[in-house]
């Protein structure tokens, strides 16, 4: 794999290198993330979590305070203002009462109204005629005496002030004796005009309200404090998977890819952790065939080699000498690159893209496959029964492994003797198979070396008929398994052998049966 071109740099006013917005990092720390997107968080990612839940928790229950409080100071306001309305409202009636059974003066009616007032506590009420304070009913004192208009928070001031506004009811909100609702009421009578001026004061009621929320802030805080626990200890679980990543992805010797991290429930986290492990599982599988590439070369190529080197350091002066020896030497050269080859081949047969699946005539395919033999060895090569039909495979690796069948056989046989070549269906829908065979004449396999034929560097027999690096059944089984069928045997020692692959080919359905008349 190349490296990825090196981006230009742009300068600035002072000719000072700086990378540009494009350009990604390389190198040992290279994660391929754009240079001006990589930020380093000194804060852990617990401490992040448990953070943000705490901040997230106290805004949400300060703004849930502030409205609250908005919501019962609107309370206290709408009290106020609705105790103004009864009174005024009683003292309607009491008037109408008061004309009723004779009361005739305006002094008679405010005194007789007032007395019958039980003011509470925070709650003043003020009767005049004709601009003279006439009884005051303050819950805060005992008398209803004209002079306790002093005593009213606020003073006479605050009375004459309210007496002598254009509006007849309002609210002060900047005053020493604290916020009030007042209302006034203005009456006529026979022998004058007056008022009745309702106060009520709100400073106690809004004391308690804030004295409430006061205490709902302590319960507040505590719970922040027992939720910010909670958050600590609910980011460490939640976070006990990656950090298990971590220690995996710490512990990975470069000879060691087993580790892996352990996987509990179906959420997220546990699909990371899912991921991760497929992860591990395709390096380990790259690593094992590499390692394998490299144990099985090793072992290969170590005899060819000391072969070529032994040749050439007793290399003679003597013509004929030298070229038997370069002859021998090129034979082993290419037994060389044939290993090579085949390894090669068997590295990428764990490749996703080694067999490339295409509908393929099976008929056309045999005849292919034996003419191409034809060239393998002078053997009588004969076809004994062909498939007809399509069926989804690679045709090339299929192709590769009955020839790879075909060159063992020529290995094994004399010129002349006779090679058969077939191909079949077996089974009916989804249990259908294909089976392409190679039958020779040859020496046969023993039961033993059939269960091991088609592994890696094994022989058929022990008396060297079948020659050979004992890769080539490998590469045949190889491309079998990627098509998700079988390589067989069988044979009876001495009687020759039949060599084959089976590979899955269900039965069309009647609509794909259909789609291929048509087309």
């Amino acid at each position: 794999m190349t490296d990825a071109p090196t981006l230009p740099l742009e300068l600035d006013a002072k000719d000072t290198p700086r990378p540009d917005p494009r350009a990604v990092a390389h190198g040992p720390t290279a994660t391929g993330v754009p240079l001006r997107t990589l930020r380093r968080r000194t804060l852990p990612a617990r401490w992040r979590i448990t953070l943000w839940i705490i901040l997230s928790t106290a805004v949400t229950l300060f703004a849930v305070g502030m409205i609250g409080r908005s919501i019962f100071i609107a309370g206290v306001e709408q009290s106020a203002n609705a105790e103004i309305e009864q009174e005024a409202a009683e003292f309607a009636r009491f008037a109408e009462d008061a004309a009723a059974s004779g009361h005739t003066t305006a002094e008679e009616l405010v005194t007789e109204y007032v007395a019958r007032q039980s003011a509470h506590e925070n709650e003043v009420v003020v009767a005049t005629v004709g601009g003279t304070v006439i009884a005051v009913a303050n819950g805060s004192a005992t008398t209803t005496d004209p002079s306790a208009v002093s005593d009213v928070p606020g003073g006479e001031a605050l009375v004459a002030e309210l007496l002598g506004a254009t509006e007849t009811s309002g609210a002060q909100e900047e005053r020493e004796a604290g916020p009030l609702r007042w209302g006034r009421l203005d009456f006529t009578t026979g022998d004058g005009d007056g008022s009745v001026l309702i106060m009520q004061y709100t400073q106690d009621a809004r004391a308690q309200v804030d004295a409430g929320f006061a205490t709902i802030a302590w319960v507040a805080l505590v719970g922040i404090v027992l939720s910010s626990g909670v958050a600590w200890l609910v980011a460490g679980q939640i976070l006990a998977p990656v950090r298990e990543v971590y220690r995996v992805a710490r512990d990975i010797g470069e000879h060691d890819l087993s580790a892996r991290v352990p996987v509990e429930g179906t959420d997220d986290i546990a699909a990371v952790a899912t991921t991760f492990n497929q992860m591990l599982d395709r390096l380990e599988a790259v690593h094992a065939t590499q390692q394998r590439f490299v144990d099985d070369a090793g072992h290969e190529l170590r005899t060819p080699i000391t072969i070529v080197r032994g040749q050439l350091e007793l290399l003679s002066e003597d013509p004929e000498e030298r070229a038997a020896t370069l002859r021998l030497v090129s034979d082993e050269l290419d037994r060389m690159s044939r290993i090579v080859t085949d390894l090669l081949v068997l590295a990428r047969a764990e490749q996703p893209d080694f067999v490339r699946v295409a509908d393929c005539d099976i008929a056309a395919l045999t005849l292919d496959i034996e003419a191409k033999a034809q060239n393998l060895g002078d053997r009588r090569w004969q076809l004994m029964e062909v498939a007809e039909g399509a069926v989804p495979l690679d045709p090339q690796r299929v192709t590769q492994a009955v020839l790879q069948l075909a060159a063992n056989a020529v290995q094994v046989t004399e010129p002349g003797d006779r090679i058969l070549i077939g191909s079949r269906f077996d089974g009916e829908g989804s249990e259908r198979r294909l089976r392409l065979w190679v039958r020779d004449s040859g020496p046969g396999v023993a039961v033993t070396d059939a269960e091991r034929i088609f592994e890696r560097f094994a022989r058929g027999d022990s008396s060297g008929a079948r020659r050979g690096s004992g890769l080539g059944l490998a590469i045949v089984r190889a491309i079998t398994d990627g098509h998700g069928g079988s390589a067989w045997v069988d044979s009876v020692l001495g009687e020759g052998a039949t060599f084959g692959i089976d590979l899955p080919a269900p039965t069309p359905t009647r609509f794909d049966a259909a789609t291929e008349r048509s087309e």
